[in-house]
């Protein structure tokens, strides 16, 4: 781990440009694209006079470089600015409480997911060859095929309308009940992912010749299954762990707009369809970051899972 910390900062470093790219592309499709950011602040109900002086105390009349700077200067000071649709409210206060219900609602099936998928995926693999195998295969593609905007209405007629055993609209935090139809709608296709990419990972790895080494040296199956075949699995099984974490702040838009759950995904939605671009623009540029702070700590835990791999 000696070289982890310029490992970091070169990485870091590298993620300037990337970030400058995907800010200056997503201000400039909020200025250049159809809809004039005052007519969403005003509803298109006052007189020109008041647009252009409207204009002029936001500074859209500056140059589109200048605002650009302007504004990624107060988003380096932690000012992501005020939105357009609800005047008066600062964006900050709009997203955050936002993500954190959508961090709430997929903590769950995060968890779920691995702890159903990654026993599922090894016993489908360790089956291979017998009827278990392509029984849990062919389950697991059926569950991944199903799109989740028909999980939603087919459950929530037979949960709610039919037997009317479940509450299925609006927030009322994670323990209550109207959160088990999102959550089990979150898991059906999280876990049988999970599943389907540890057995494929594990099959391919059962192929290598170290594991019929060690078969050959008299170790245990179970040793065998844990110290080389999964552990080695694991380098794949990372890349999906850290996509399911940036679900955790990207949201899940149908859950939310189908059981009508005011997060993250939904927010994200209103602000392109109601053309609120400076909500819109620190979304993206968080969303961004994260994604980036996601990859770096999937190449430190590339390291610790396999030490073969070295910084670079």
């Amino acid at each position: 781990m000696s070289g982890a910390l310029p490992f970091i900062i070169r990485r870091l470093l590298a993620a300037i440009p990337v970030l400058f790219l995907v800010s200056a592309a997503t201000f400039a499709l909020g200025r250049f694209a159809p809809g004039d950011p005052v007519t969403v602040r005003t509803g298109g109900k006052v007189s020109p006079e008041r647009v252009e002086a409207i204009r002029e105390s936001l500074g859209l009349n500056d140059p589109v470089p200048v605002q650009y700077l302007r504004y990624m200067g107060k988003f380096l000071r932690g000012d992501f600015g005020e939105s357009y649709r609800r005047q008066g409210r600062e964006v900050s206060e709009i997203i955050f409480p936002k993500m954190w219900v959508s961090a709430q609602l997929n903590v769950i099936p995060f968890f779920l997911a691995y702890l159903i998928g990654v026993p599922l995926g090894i016993y489908s693999a360790l089956k291979r060859g017998s009827w278990q195998d392509p029984a849990i295969t062919s389950i697991l593609l059926f569950l991944s095929a199903v799109p989740t905007v028909v999980w939603i209405p087919m459950l929530v007629y037979v949960f709610v309308l039919r037997l009317d055993l479940i509450p299925t609209v609006g927030w009322n935090g994670i323990f209550s009940t109207s959160i088990i139809l999102p959550i089990f709608v979150l898991t059906i296709g999280s876990f049988a992912g999970v599943a389907r990419v540890v057995r494929i990972s594990m099959i391919q790895v059962m192929g290598e010749d170290f594991i019929r080494t060690a078969h050959a040296k008299g170790l245990r199956s179970s040793t065998v299954v844990s110290r080389h075949i999964l552990r080695n699995s694991l380098l794949v099984l990372a890349n999906g762990i850290i996509a399911s974490l940036f679900s955790l702040y990207a949201g899940s838009l149908f859950v939310e707009l189908g059981f009508g759950i005011p997060g993250i995904g939904r927010e994200m939605f209103e602000a392109i369809s109601g053309r609120d671009y400076d909500l819109f623009m620190a979304l993206t540029m968080i969303g961004a970051i994260s994604f980036i702070l996601a990859n770096l700590v999937l190449d430190i835990i590339y390291t610790i899972i396999d030490p073969r791999i070295r910084y670079a």
